[in-house]
């Protein structure tokens, strides 16, 4: 941010505020939320932080650490689009006021601790912005008004279609449990780290490659899937009803099999991916709670292979790096982070083997992509709890 007079005058305001908010990745569960499927998460130690006033006016002006320009306007006109960074605070504004009379506007600075994508960066602003907005205008939001909130801007304002994996993780995540979450009725369980549970820190591997998920084929894969399951009822002769309203979650998995090879092989391949990764999951929170990592992290690795060869995602550059995870000491478990389009590939590690891991991914990466040496970063994480107002 070039202009640090916002800086010197939120450091020298009294009424400034403060919230963090995590990032999370997805240890098993990959791609399973937009069918209301069974998923896992934790929240780690790095995200987004903002400082920020009220303004009376109903003015906005937020500035970026991470990105170029300035979001600049006012809590009552309609904002045009600009699929910039910039776009995140006004989707945030139309989208609590649907529901809420908006009277104060915000002054801030946005941060984010890591790059590259794959991590829920933009869930993370989004539900930043909409507990901003929320506080000073004296708005109390419960914690599934808050994930449903920012569902809402993500999809009908940012335009992607995701599930509720992301906005639950940083918002109900505590420090060293697991978040178990059934994204079809929202029931969720925290699981402590079990007694028996081995040590261990979560790696953050930057393929030196920026995700761009907004218009991306994610999209596609989503409706692939709907179009599996809208498939195998009229097959089955389960009632299917409206298509946008489809899920997998919907069908038996003995429907699954028994109409399996009616399926055109794309649609047959994400079907395969959910089924097996609910099952993945199903065992993967049995063998946490036995505190069996090394199990626990086999799964993980499985989820990566499935989702690259039946979700069939995953950037080139990711591919390298799950070969290369999947063969390095120390690593219990790792896959892509997020949908695969480029970003970041995530890995739980054994910390006393760090310094041979951080040597042994940088080194095999880099000899297959030296142009991105400068780009390349490994990042060691703990759990955290989700989002908070300070």
């Amino acid at each position: 941010m070039k202009d640090t007079k916002i800086k010197d005058f939120l450091n020298n305001n009294s009424n400034t505020k403060h919230i963090f908010c995590p990032y999370r990745i997805c240890p098993l569960g990959a791609h399973v939320d937009h069918q209301l499927g069974l998923v896992t998460g934790f929240a780690i130690d790095k995200g987004v932080d903002f400082d920020f006033v009220k303004t009376d006016d109903g003015s906005v002006e937020v500035y970026s650490e991470n990105f170029e320009g300035v979001a600049s306007g006012n809590i009552y006109e309609e904002k045009e689009r600009t699929y910039t960074w910039i776009d995140f605070i006004f989707g945030a504004i139309a989208t609590l006021k649907k529901t809420y009379n908006l009277k104060n506007g915000i002054k801030g600075v946005i941060r984010g601790s890591l790059t590259g994508g794959g991590l829920s960066s933009s869930a993370s602003v989004i539900l930043t912005y909409i507990s901003a907005l929320a506080k000073v205008n004296q708005i109390k939001l419960t914690s599934p008004e808050l994930i449903n909130l920012a569902l809402d801007e993500e999809r009908n304002y940012i335009g992607v279609n995701v599930g509720k994996l992301d906005q639950s993780c940083e918002v109900y995540c505590k420090k060293n449990h697991l978040l178990y979450l059934d994204t079809k009725d929202d029931s969720s369980k925290l699981i402590p780290f079990a007694s028996e549970m081995p040590e261990f820190e979560i790696a953050i591997i930057f393929s030196g490659m920026e995700r761009k998920l907004a218009g991306s084929a994610y999209n596609i894969r989503v409706d692939e899937c709907k179009a599996a399951s809208y498939a195998l009822k009229d097959f089955s002769h389960l009632e299917y009803g409206k298509f946008q309203e489809s899920y997998l979650r919907d069908v038996p998995y003995g429907v699954y099999s028994q109409y399996k090879d009616k399926l055109p092989k794309h649609w047959r391949k994400r079907a395969e991916h959910y089924y097996s990764e609910i099952e993945r999951v199903k065992k993967g929170i049995k063998l946490f709670k036995e505190g069996n990592l090394k199990e626990f992290g086999k799964l993980v690795f499985e989820s990566g292979r499935s989702s690259i060869e039946n979700y069939e995602t995953g950037s080139d550059e990711l591919k390298t790096l799950q070969n290369i995870m999947e063969s390095t000491d120390g690593i219990y478990g790792g896959r892509f982070s997020g949908a695969g389009f480029n970003g970041c590939a995530m890995a739980i590690i054994d910390p006393l083997k760090k310094d041979d891991i951080t040597k042994q991914l940088t080194s095999n990466y880099l000899k297959e992509y030296p142009e991105l040496a400068e780009n390349f970063a490994i990042y060691y994480c703990k759990t955290t709890d989700g989002i908070n107002l300070i």
